[in-house]
């Protein structure tokens, strides 16, 4: 990994662009003894483009920040592989929910010539209107954090009740509580069908459990749903399929 050029005097540079800035602006300069030591700033920086790429290619060894008296900051370091240029870029704000980031774009930073006056009128025509419209942004979604999505609502339980020719009753259901109302009403358990079943022998006997269960159920919020089985043709009235009846013999040939 390449090491940026000593050759500049980047604290100089830094200290002469803070005083051609519009407003109030002090420098800070930083020598890194240790390439790990260029990161707890750098993470700040907020940039997805030029700042970003020379920060992750490059051992900086030293950088610097100007701060403006209402806490927005700049991060100048030389811009690699040239000796007259420097990179300035955006700081994001500390101390914000992540959240408050969402949807604003990085106010991306500028290359800006070795001359803190031309790079002072560099980074006020470019740099600063990005980057104040994106702080107000942010701060904004900071005092008005969109709240969260509802969770969807969970449908609501409920237990078919399907009726069979000969008068039995299945029910099939979703929870615990909806199989203990079946239980307590005269339902039981039956392996073969995977079902509650009621007997249809006492058609009077059956709606009256029918409807104890359903109030048990209902105290539980559970709803109950009635069927009726599909039709089914029995077997021997089936009608004889197309392939067979085409495949009989006519009179003709007997």
């Amino acid at each position: 990994m390449p090491h940026l050029s000593h050759t500049r005097d980047l604290e100089s540079f830094a200290t002469a662009l803070a005083d051609e800035l519009p407003g109030t602006w002090t420098s800070q300069y930083h020598r890194h003894e240790q390439y790990r030591d260029q990161f707890p700033l750098a993470e700040e920086v907020w940039d997805m483009n030029l700042v970003a790429g020379a920060i992750a290619e490059t051992v900086l060894e030293h950088d610097a920040v100007l701060t403006r008296d209402d806490g927005a900051r700049l991060y100048v370091i030389g811009r690699p592989r040239t000796e007259d240029e420097y990179l300035v870029a955006a700081m994001a704000p500390p101390g914000l929910d992540p959240e408050a980031f969402r949807g604003v774009r990085e106010p991306d930073g500028i290359a800006v010539p070795d001359d803190p006056f031309r790079a002072a009128d560099d980074i006020t025509a470019d740099l600063l209107p990005r980057y104040d419209k994106a702080i107000a942004q942010v701060q904004h979604n900071a005092a008005h954090p969109t709240p969260p999505a509802p969770a969807p609502a969970a449908a609501p339980e409920r237990v078919v009740m399907t009726w069979f020719g000969d008068g039995l009753l299945a029910a099939k259901p979703e929870s615990q509580a909806a199989a203990t109302a079946l239980h307590d009403n005269g339902f039981a358990w039956d392996p073969a069908e995977q079902a509650f079943v009621l007997p249809g022998d006492d058609t009077a006997v059956q709606a009256l459990h029918v409807r104890s269960a359903g109030a048990q159920l209902a105290a539980h919020g559970i709803g109950v749903v009635l069927r009726h089985p599909p039709t089914r043709p029995a077997l021997d009235t089936a009608a004889v399929p197309a392939a067979q009846q085409r495949n009989r013999p006519s009179k003709a040939h007997r």
